[in-house]
């Protein structure tokens, strides 16, 4: 019977035993030293343990995920993942069949790439509605070299909802206190659930008007 190196081995065991990813990952380090894989390598390999992908055991071990890196696998890579940018390093070793720790070394040394997460904003703009604010900004850019005191003229304006009155913060609510007294106290208080539109504008030195909306 054909076994995993040392490493896998001792992350199988721990996955077995119940320890969670951070105690796998202590107890390897704590054993291999500097030679221990990366917290990725190791969490890649406890999730394939955890999944039950481990038929390894029973096979040749010339059917073990290849180890080699070379430039036909980093183009297959490279395609797979411009394909989908989602890809998961699982995925890419079912489909090219390299060994799983060696992902890393193709993504930061050969293709220079990291995984990020995904970044949240308010809104996503049709490209119609990027150009257009591109035309805007550089009518605005080119008034601006051309009048220095283009921006002094203009007035944006802005709205937001705003609460009837905001709950002091304990920072807020901090005073100084002598040893011999008693610490202040105060009820826990929250948000007002009177909500009011504030409508503000203003223009290079400061606000100009301000002005709350009537009620519905």
């Amino acid at each position: 019977m054909n076994f995993f190196p040392p490493a896998e081995n001792g992350i199988k065991f721990c996955q077995k035993l119940g320890d969670t990813q951070v105690e796998t990952i202590h107890k390897i380090q704590q054993a291999f030293g500097d030679d221990a894989m990366s917290n990725l390598q190791i969490k890649e390999w406890y999730n394939r343990f955890k999944d039950g992908h481990t038929p390894v055991d029973s096979e040749p071990c010339s059917d073990r995920p290849s180890t080699s890196r070379n430039e036909n696998v980093i183009e297959q890579v490279r395609t797979l993942v411009m394909e989908d940018r989602r890809i998961t390093v699982r995925e890419l070793a079912n489909e090219i069949g390299v060994a799983l720790d060696q992902y890393i070394q193709f993504f930061t040394e050969d293709l220079g790439m990291r995984r990020v997460s995904t970044k949240f904003v308010l809104k996503l703009l049709t490209m119609e509605q990027k150009q257009r604010r591109l035309e805007i900004t550089q009518d605005m850019l080119d008034n601006a070299n051309s009048n220095p005191n283009f921006l002094n003229t203009e007035i944006t304006g802005d709205e937001l909802w705003v609460y009837g009155y905001d709950p002091k913060t304990k920072m807020q609510s901090s005073q100084w206190k002598h040893p011999t007294f008693l610490r202040p106290k105060k009820a826990r208080q929250v948000c007002s659930n009177v909500k009011v539109m504030l409508a503000i504008f203003f223009n290079s030195r400061g606000v100009v008007h301000h002005e709350y909306a009537p009620q519905g």
